[in-house]
């Protein structure tokens, strides 16, 4: 059974950085991606970063040039760097997983970011 725990989130101020950790336990020799998903009180849960299996990454249009998304495949952690940070990154974050083109989320970890 795959499980994905992420971790790192917390309470920043507004330009402030965090890192994000999912660690993966389980079967997955499979990946066809993993990425992040996050959602604010009140909107739809939307896809900020995504890492295909070749290595390809895909970020929504609001964080490219301040998060970053990778990978550690000995330690098999998805990480996700999230700088320069505003209000309107406040979510709970989720790590997300397709396996064997199965879908996987983790519980989520809150990010708050104050102004």
């Amino acid at each position: 059974q795959v499980q994905l725990v992420e971790s790192g989130g917390g309470l920043v101020q507004t330009g402030g950085s965090l890192r994000l950790s999912c660690a993966t336990s389980g079967s997955t020799s499979g990946i066809n991606g993993m990425g992040w998903y996050r959602q604010a009180p009140g909107k739809q849960r939307e896809l900020v970063a995504v890492m295909f299996s070749g290595g390809n990454t895909n970020y929504v249009d609001s964080v490219k040039g301040r998060f970053g998304i990778s990978r550690d495949n000995a330690k098999n952690t998805l990480n996700l760097q999230m700088n320069s940070l505003k209000p309107e990154d406040t979510a709970v974050y989720y790590c997300y997983a397709r396996i064997d083109f199965r879908d996987y989320w983790g519980r989520g970890t809150q990010v708050t970011v104050s102004s």
